[in-house]
């Protein structure tokens, strides 16, 4: 696959299919994260939009020093923070029972391989995982995110986020504690 620095240098001479390029090959991993964080398929694509034109428009204070992959996730991290400031996301106890009364449709990944009994195991799966995970502190859930369903490193996540290599294994291991638990009670 091209190099993303290589396709950065061909967009900002100009080249609109470089850029494109970028976009396909982010566009999935960018909305599944936004997807988790806001819980809302619609939101995600809604911000996926809205990040790729903050990308697009600061090309040119990208530095080729750094991943492409860590700083649109840096940016995508800012976004969401900026839009729970404008939200004002009321705060949930951590002591508080996950409910079942949640039925919102979360983002799906296809998964043509299982049987269709199985895929209805897993499905039922990942809606306690979602919901559990929804009631884990944004804070937590987002370096969690990262971590375990876009695979950043544990140094990336450390640089998108600005925080040291130690709080934020902390923090994803906190994360896991919680969805453990919320799990186990479910």
């Amino acid at each position: 696959m091209t190099d993303d620095r290589k396709l950065v240098s061909r967009a900002l001479k100009g080249d609109r299919k470089a850029f494109e390029m970028l976009v396909r090959k982010y566009e999935q991993p960018l909305t599944s994260y936004l997807g988790r964080m806001t819980g809302e398929r619609e939101a995600a694509l809604d911000f996926a939009q809205e990040i790729f034109l903050k990308v697009y428009c600061s090309l040119d204070s990208y530095s080729p020093a750094y991943k492409f992959s860590t700083w649109l996730f840096k940016i995508a991290s800012n976004h969401m923070i900026d839009h729970w400031r404008k939200k004002k996301i009321a705060t949930i106890s951590l002591d508080q029972p996950v409910g079942d009364e949640d039925d919102d449709l979360l983002p799906q990944v296809a998964d043509p391989g299982p049987s269709v009994v199985r895929k209805f195991e897993l499905a039922e799966i990942r809606r306690k995982i979602e919901r559990a995970l929804e009631t884990v502190p944004e804070t937590l859930r987002e370096l969690f995110v990262l971590r375990h369903v876009n695979e950043f490193s544990y140094e990336e996540i450390a640089e998108i986020k600005s925080l040291p290599v130690g709080t934020v294994k902390n923090r994803v291991f906190q994360a896991k504690e919680l969805l453990r638990k919320r799990m186990e009670a479910a």
